[in-house]
């Protein structure tokens, strides 16, 4: 007589464990499944603001935004377009990273549970900071939530260095000089970012990727250029 764990019935239980583990991995979670703590980007504005010691009005005048659209930013009543935050970043002097400072020291190693990373919105979608904390940004990580049909415009990106992307969820084209690429779940791309780039979700459901900025010039701040989201501020 076989072993009882040759048996029929524990064969069949533990080939239908596989299908249902099987069919775990094939199927990702959704976006919301495990929401990450946001950042408060009107908290981290008003901070550098008050760092310099400058009014709303001097930082209106320093930025060209309007004093409304400032004081919304800072009482979190309004999410900022990453455009809107590089015109701030720009009059504060900073990079846009800036925006994702948490008060962690900085250090050499970065190492970021999935539940603990921080997101900050902007007006189409959410960026989220992997190496927030890390003492030299050569290397800058994000994982990009981009909003249905959201692109970053008809003006082409131009940076030094080299970008990554990962598709982890959706759809998304990036146009490349005059060539078009289709990334879908599991795609990647890199290339050199001094040539001419565009993206745009080609979903009607948010998309998401891991996103790597490599500037090879330490003064080029890839982030405050790389999103040109349609204006949504009045």
């Amino acid at each position: 007589m076989p072993p009882k764990h040759f048996g029929p019935r524990q064969h069949g239980s533990s080939f239908g464990k596989r299908r249902r583990l099987r069919g775990a991995l094939a199927s990702p979670p959704p976006l919301s499944a495990t929401p990450a703590p946001e950042v408060n980007v009107g908290c981290c504005l008003r901070v550098l603001r008050d760092e310099r010691g400058w009014s709303i009005r001097e930082l209106a005048e320093k930025s060209g935004l309007a004093m409304n659209t400032l004081s919304l930013i800072e009482n979190a009543r309004t999410s900022p377009s990453v455009s809107t935050l590089q015109q701030i970043a720009r009059a504060l002097e900073v990079p846009i990273t800036a925006f994702f400072e948490t008060g962690a020291p900085k250090t050499s190693v970065v190492h970021i549970k999935a539940s603990c990373r921080t997101r900050a919105a902007f007006a189409h979608g959410a960026l989220e900071d992997l190496g927030a904390g890390l003492t030299s940004r050569v290397v800058q990580p994000f994982v990009v939530t981009l909003e249905p049909n959201a692109g970053s415009g008809p003006t082409p990106i131009v940076h030094t260095g080299y970008e990554f992307v990962y598709c982890l969820q959706g759809r998304m084209t990036y146009t490349i000089q005059d060539r078009t690429y289709l990334l879908e779940s599991g795609d990647s791309l890199l290339f050199e970012s001094h040539l001419p780039h565009h993206w745009q979700n080609v979903e009607a459901a948010p998309s998401q990727a891991l996103l790597v900025l490599c500037p090879s010039d330490a003064r080029d701040r890839p982030t405050e250029s790389h999103f040109v989201p349609k204006p949504v501020l009045a």
